[in-house]
């Protein structure tokens, strides 16, 4: 999953690193690159701490979403790539059944992408409920 970040610098700090998707998330670097490094790790333990709280995890928006807003005026933007598959504990195994041409494309684009057929799929759910908002729970109508 890629979070776009903005990266700004004052003349008397370190380069400082908003993630605007993931509100409270945010790090900091001697240069641009230890910047962008760290806010991966950042956003990593940010999402961590969402998943073990059992909240959902937002689905990041295009940097131009963000364009207009006057707290990332001046600063450099920036796509952070996070791997969610390798978050939130050991793996555990399931069993599925998909149509076979969407596996082969699952596996098209795993290979493509250097992901695996696992990783691929946990990025992909993870993504989803993070567009979603939950259903809201109490008594229907009839």
């Amino acid at each position: 999953m890629k979070f776009p970040v903005v990266i700004h610098k004052d003349k008397s700090s370190a380069y400082g690193v908003t993630v605007p998707d993931l509100p409270g998330c945010f790090s900091a670097g001697e240069t641009a690159d230890d910047a962008l490094s760290n806010a991966v790790e950042a956003i990593e333990c940010h999402v961590e701490g969402l998943l073990l709280d059992g909240e959902s995890v937002p689905a990041p928006h295009p940097i131009e979403h963000h364009h207009g807003k006057r707290e990332f005026a001046g600063g450099i933007w920036a796509l952070a790539e996070v791997d969610l598959s390798k978050l939130s504990g050991k793996a555990k195994r399931v069993n599925i059944t998909l149509p076979e041409r969407i596996l082969v494309q699952i596996d098209s684009f795993a290979s493509k992408t250097g992901s695996t057929r696992s990783g691929l799929l946990a990025h992909a759910a993870l993504a989803y409920v993070g567009t979603q908002t939950a259903p809201r729970r109490g008594k229907r109508k009839a």
